[in-house]
């Protein structure tokens, strides 16, 4: 593996490793103001019956990597490039009918806000059974009937009245229970959640939370879970992607990146955090600095200007882009510091305040 200014050349790719894998994912927007890099070489894969959390900052790519996958992102002023690979299929290569046929049928997506996400003009069933009736030959009354099954799969009340009540008739938790039940209802093998808990109390959230974790033991669905709620990703993943500028820079099993991270920037994240067990916890303590434009994303590791630790690993770190790179089983970092410093700055500086 040769060095370059940019950082160290990927390998070349190798055989799919998982259901969902993708593969330096790169999503360029062309502006009047210059090039946004959404997305710069993210990879990463998921197996069904697993649970993957994507966390960062607003701007950090998350959203734009599942809109990536789902193939919503297209048209003119966007380049994607790289490899996203689903069961066997390669998706950045299909053509649109390709991934309109697969959309819903094996990957579906709970957006964020459900209430802009459905049309306010038609009622939660029909659009239910609309979804429904696109990938599945059947009647309006059997699609009705699915409907119907599905918002009491979910836990909404009194699912044959409410299944012709519009959105706007829905409370938050409502609606986003029938966002799930829309994703659900061609039985899915991947399921996108991006913030499927924003704005929700706290009761209402770990509902949902709790509602995916069934669903997904009774399909064994692989699901992508992007959130900025360490607390969401901690209850509800089995491995992390953490991201910065629309790179990874680490990844691992969640109780491994919780009890022993290894970049600064999930130091700071976890140092942001409010922490209800412990009765003498000082104040939070938020990574300084602003995210980087993207249209002028820092050369190196694009962290380095908010890093406390910068100098220690200059001039590398301002020159030399990191890759992932393993250090336990299943556990990467992308950062210039050597691992021993790491492991050392977080058991003497870090973990304590933590």
């Amino acid at each position: 593996m040769s060095l370059t200014k940019d950082g160290p050349t990927p390998p070349p790719a190798t055989a799919r490793r998982g259901f969902l894998d993708v593969r330096d994912l790169v999503v360029h927007f062309f502006t009047d103001d210059g090039v946004v890099n959404a997305v710069d070489g993210l990879s990463f894969s998921v197996e069904p019956g697993r649970t993957l959390g994507i966390v960062g900052e607003s701007g950090s790519g998350k959203s734009v990597t599942s809109l990536s996958i789902m193939g919503l992102n297209r048209g003119r002023g966007t380049k994607i490039s790289g490899e996203i690979w689903l069961e066997g299929q390669e998706l950045i290569s299909a053509s649109t009918e390709e991934i309109r046929a697969l959309r819903g049928s094996k990957m579906a997506m709970i957006f964020q806000d459900p209430l802009s996400a459905m049309h306010p003009f038609f009622s939660i069933g029909a659009q239910i059974s609309e979804a429904y009736r696109v990938h599945n030959d059947v009647s309006k009354k059997a699609a009705r009937v699915r409907t119907i099954e599905l918002l009491d799969r979910v836990g909404i009340p009194s699912p044959n009245t409410r299944v012709d009540d519009y959105p706007h008739q829905f409370s938050g938790g409502m609606r986003q229970r029938a966002m799930i039940a829309m994703a659900l209802s061609c039985d899915p093998r991947l399921l996108i959640a991006d913030e499927p808990t924003t704005a929700l109390d706290v009761t209402v959230q770990a509902q949902i939370l709790d509602l995916l974790r069934d669903l997904q033991k009774e399909f064994n669905s692989a699901i992508v879970l992007i959130t900025h709620d360490l607390g969401v990703i901690a209850e509800a993943t089995d491995e992390v992607l953490v991201m910065y500028a629309g790179r990874g820079v680490e990844y691992g099993p969640v109780k491994e990146l919780f009890a022993a991270p290894e970049h600064p920037y999930t130091w700071g994240l976890l140092q942001s955090m409010t922490r209800l067990d412990r009765k003498d916890q000082d104040r939070l303590r938020p990574v300084l600095g602003s995210p980087p434009s993207l249209i002028h994303v820092p050369s190196g590791c694009p962290f380095h200007p908010r890093c406390p630790y910068d100098a220690q690993a200059a001039p590398a770190s301002r020159e030399i882009r990191p890759n992932l790179i393993e250090t336990t089983p299943g556990h990467q970092v992308a950062c210039h510091l050597e691992p021993a410093e790491r492991q050392r700055i977080f058991r003497e500086e870090v973990s304590p305040g933590l």
